[in-house]
């Protein structure tokens, strides 16, 4: 019998001014994949300097009516927007025993965002350097904010279910990749189970009409079959679906 395939979890790492890893106690380890990755690039530039009245100053008339008149200002950069799920009804992440208000889990994610007294000099904070780590995809930078939406609360009225949005920014184009990487044997390039994108259904939403947003509407009672929906049209906020459930 084949051992199971172990699912990859993304994390995120606290890193030292100088770039190498902090100590594993600030690591966090996802509770849910994400479904995407959203990664945007930018460079500093300004229009070409202007003479009087508004023209452009005298010079070669190629360099005028071309776009190398644009002047580079800075550096670029690069950010990363990502959302992750947190659900004190599902499977815990590793360490946590038992939680019953999921800012327990979400306050490790905040941890990266909180500045702090610089060794070099106690009267200046920054905020840690952080390291997201997904598989082959590395990204280094600062958490630049942090957005927490409260989705699904319990009859006492503690908060059970959360997405939380970071993005994270470095002053410089990047393309990370984790040297550490390494391709599991025999998997064929295929996805394996339990990492396939997982969509938060939202408030007053059906299962029908969530498919058919995706063009898979004539596929929706498969759908629910394979997720364990029993009414399609009473889906939990929140619910986390997988529409490539059902279909080979």
């Amino acid at each position: 019998m084949s051992e199971p395939i172990q699912v990859a979890k993304a994390e995120l790492r606290a890193l030292k001014p100088d770039g190498e890893e902090a100590s594993p106690q600030h690591r966090v380890q996802v509770q849910f994949n994400p479904e995407s990755l959203k990664v945007s690039y930018a460079n500093q530039v300004a229009p070409p300097e202007t003479g009087g009245q508004g023209k452009p100053k005298q010079g070669n008339a190629t360099d005028q009516n071309s776009t190398s008149s644009i002047q580079f200002v800075g550096k670029g950069t690069t950010k990363l927007s990502v959302t992750f799920w947190f659900d004190v009804t599902g499977e815990l992440p590793a360490g946590k025993t038992t939680v019953s208000d999921v800012r327990k889990l979400t306050e490790d994610v905040a941890f990266f965002l909180r500045a702090k007294p610089t060794d070099k000099d106690p009267q200046k904070s920054i905020p840690p350097g952080v390291r997201f780590l997904w598989g082959s995809f590395k990204f280094d930078g600062v958490m630049e904010s942090m957005e927490e939406s409260l989705e699904f609360f319990s009859p006492e009225g503690k908060p059970l279910r959360a997405s939380v949005t970071i993005n994270l920014t470095q002053q410089e184009i990047q393309f990370g990749f984790n040297n550490e990487f390494k391709d599991s044997p025999g998997n064929n390039n295929r996805p394996a189970p339990g990492t396939r994108p997982l969509t938060p259904a939202p408030a007053n939403s059906t299962l029908q009409g969530m498919a058919d947003q995706r063009g898979v509407g004539n596929n929706w009672q498969a759908i629910a079959q394979a997720n364990g929906i029993e009414n399609p049209r009473q889906l939990t906020p929140g619910q986390l679906i997988d529409f490539r459930a059902g279909r080979q």
